[in-house]
């Protein structure tokens, strides 16, 4: 009985002190952008953006038809993280329809901002699925070779539609 009566209590004063209007302190709000794609807070706003008003007067710090290619070509994995002026995506495990015991991570890194080979690198880790765990494989540098061909290969064909729509 003793106990019933210190709960009552302790729940009697918790009640009485939430009730006092007392200045309880608002959650803190996220400063700056929210990523469109990951959800997770941090990047640049897409408005400043567009709009050049940003810091490096508008421009971005890497080549922009490399960064578009590679999110498109990247896309078929879910994005994990996305950092558009670190020039930087990973994707989270991901793993091919035919291919369920085995998934891979890519990570981008989009370079500079010329539309060279050198300004892309992209790294494939593979992991198997044994005994029921997970197990690190390998680096697949022949994956990552060919996904990097496709940013390249994507990136130039972005800049002769660009190249198209500006001679009309």
């Amino acid at each position: 009985m003793k106990k019933f009566v210190r709960i009552s209590l302790i729940v009697f004063f918790s009640s009485l002190y939430g009730c006092t209007g007392a200045d309880n302190p608002s959650p803190p709000t996220e400063d700056g952008p929210v990523s469109i794609i990951t959800g997770k807070p941090g990047g640049v706003n897409i408005t400043k953006l567009l709009t050049g008003s940003t810091q490096n007067n508008g421009s971005m710090p890497v080549n922009a038809l490399l960064w578009r290619a590679a999110l498109e070509i990247t896309s078929f994995a879910p994005l994990n993280d996305v950092d558009t002026f670190g020039g930087t995506i990973i994707t989270d495990w991901y793993s091919l329809p035919e291919k369920p015991s085995e998934r891979l991570k890519l990570a981008v890194f989009v370079l500079g901002r010329e539309l060279r080979s050198d300004a892309v690198s992209v790294r494939v880790y593979i992991q198997r699925l044994e005994n029921g765990r997970w197990t690190e494989v390998n680096l697949d540098e022949k994956l990552g070779e060919k996904i990097k061909d496709l940013i390249l290969t994507r990136a130039r064909e972005l800049r002769s539609q660009v190249a198209n729509k500006s001679n009309k």
